[in-house]
C-alpha cells in the first residue's frame, strides 16, 4: 500500500465508512451495474424497483418478490472487509458505516446497529405501503404469497428497502450527513456513487477536510475529488486500510 496513503490515514479517530454493493459481492451478492450486475444481466429487473410500477402492477411487484425469496442475501456471510470495519471499531477508533446495501451483513459482523446506518432500508422487515405495519420478512415469504398483502388491511407489502421514486428516510440521511461532516477519514468502498443523495456524502466529507479514499473497481463520479483512489480487491484491500489507522 502507497507509503503516502498509510502516512494520511494513521492514526485517524473517526472513520465513516459508505459502503455499497461491491463490497459485498465478495459474499456471492451480485451488484447491480457491474459486468455480472442484476440489472446488467436483465435489464427489465430495475422496472421492479420503481415505486410508480410497483404499486401499479401486480406483475412488477411478483418479479420483485421472486427476485428477494431466492436472493443470495439470505444465504450470505460477512467476508473480510465487512469484518475488518467492525474489528478496527474494537479498537477503539469510531467507526460509522454509511450503506446502500440491505443486506445486514455490517451488523452481522459485529458492528452495533447503532453504529450502521441503513439509507437505503433492509431486506430483513418488510412494511404495508397503507398502514404501516411492521413484518419480518422471512415471515412473508414463509407464507408463500407471490404478491403478499397486508394481514391487518389487506394493503400492499413492500420490503423495507428505497425505491426509485421514493425519499430516503430524512433522519437518517440526516445523520449520515453529520457523521460524514465529522469524519477525519471517508471511505467509499464499493459504491459507484452514481446514486444520489448517498454519494454526495463524498462532498460533505471533503468539504469537513476529512481524507477521501475512493475503492472500486470501476471509476466514479467522485474520483477527481479523492485524496486516494483504489482499483484493488476490495475484501483484500479494506483490512489494509483498517490495519494501516492503527499502525
Amino acid at each position: 500500500m502507497d507509503g503516502k496513503l498509510i502516512d494520511r490515514i494513521r492514526g485517524a479517530r473517526r472513520v465513516a465508512a459508505l459502503t455499497g454493493a461491491g463490497i459485498s459481492t465478495a459474499s456471492g451478492i451480485p451488484d447491480y451495474r457491474g459486468p455480472e450486475g442484476v440489472w446488467t444481466r436483465t435489464p427489465s429487473a430495475v422496472n421492479a424497483f420503481t415505486l410508480e410500477n410497483f404499486m401499479a402492477d401486480a406483475e412488477v411487484r411478483r418479479e420483485f418478490w421472486r427476485t428477494y425469496a431466492g436472493h443470495a442475501a439470505w444465504r450470505a456471510e460477512p467476508n473480510a472487509a465487512h469484518r475488518a470495519l467492525a474489528e478496527l471499531d474494537r479498537t477503539g477508533v469510531a467507526v460509522r458505516v454509511l450503506t446502500q446495501n440491505v443486506d445486514g451483513l455490517h451488523q452481522r459482523a459485529g458492528l452495533a446497529a447503532r453504529k450502521v446506518l441503513e439509507l437505503h432500508g433492509t431486506m430483513h422487515t418488510t412494511r404495508c405501503t397503507a398502514c404501516a405495519a411492521g413484518f419480518p420478512t422471512a415471515e412473508i415469504l414463509a407464507a408463500g404469497d407471490d404478491d403478499p398483502t397486508c394481514s391487518r388491511c389487506g394493503g400492499i407489502l413492500q420490503l423495507d428497502v428505497v425505491l426509485f421514486g421514493q425519499m430516503l428516510d430524512g433522519a437518517v440521511l440526516g445523520q449520515a450527513r453529520t457523521i460524514a461532516a465529522a469524519s477525519g477519514l471517508f471511505l467509499a468502498i464499493g459504491s459507484s456513487l452514481q446514486v444520489e443523495p448517498a454519494a454526495s456524502l463524498c462532498t460533505i466529507a471533503v468539504g469537513a477536510r476529512a481524507t477521501l479514499v475512493v475503492v472500486n473497481r470501476d471509476p466514479t463520479p467522485y474520483d477527481d475529488d479523492a485524496d486516494f483512489v483504489l482499483r484493488d480487491d476490495i475484501e483484500a484491500v479494506v483490512p489494509e486500510l483498517c490495519a494501516a489507522v492503527n499502525r
